[in-house]
């Protein structure tokens, strides 16, 4: 007569004597899959960082801040860049570190070589006159201090609103010329 100790040994003896062939069955004879090892590395980030505030200077002095969610540094691709493609928020400081201007945008890409930030989507900047500047594509040249676009521009001002295609000025956005120029103007009579 068989006791339970000995019943509960032989159901876990059938159980282990049907689960091996198919456990061994399941890591032998198989190719494992890898994936391909990357050899460009043009197109792969050196760094990827999370939620950043820093401040940039040249000669000791600092010259804008930006913000973003994340950052990717590109240095092997043809230019090498820097990502932000989860958006970006930048200001610019004059000597005493008052802020001159801001500028907020979709996305930012910055060239290192050629010291130009391409700015897209939605791309909104403020100067020390209040004015706002809207715009889909923005570009900042950090050597020449000069910001510029062939895109849409609306520059709302106090009193009025100025639309054009075409755009170039100072980074402080406080000098600026602005193509093909449309909007209403107010006329004193």
């Amino acid at each position: 007569m068989l006791n339970r100790h000995d019943l509960n040994m032989g159901m876990a003896a059938a159980l282990l004597a049907v689960a091996m062939p198919v456990l061994f069955s399941a890591c032998s004879g198989r190719n494992k899959q890898l994936g391909e090892a990357v050899t460009n590395r043009d197109s792969t980030a050196i760094m990827t960082t999370r939620g950043i505030s820093s401040l940039i200077s040249e000669n000791g002095q600092v010259k804008y801040q930006i913000i973003a969610e994340e950052w990717k540094m590109f240095d092997q691709a043809k230019p090498p860049y820097q990502a932000f493609e989860k958006g970006a928020y930048l200001e610019v400081y004059d000597s005493a570190m008052a802020v001159t201007s801001s500028v907020v945008a979709d996305t930012a890409y910055f060239y290192e070589n050629s010291k130009i930030w391409e700015l897209r989507g939605n791309v909104h900047a403020d100067n020390v006159d209040k004015e706002q500047f809207d715009t889909p594509l923005l570009f900042w040249d950090q050597r020449k201090e000069l910001v510029y676009s062939d895109s849409l521009i609306v520059i709302r001002q106090e009193k009025q609103v100025i639309k054009g295609r075409g755009f170039e000025s100072n980074q402080d956005f406080t000098r600026y010329t602005i193509r093909k120029t449309e909007g209403i103007f107010p006329v004193e009579e």
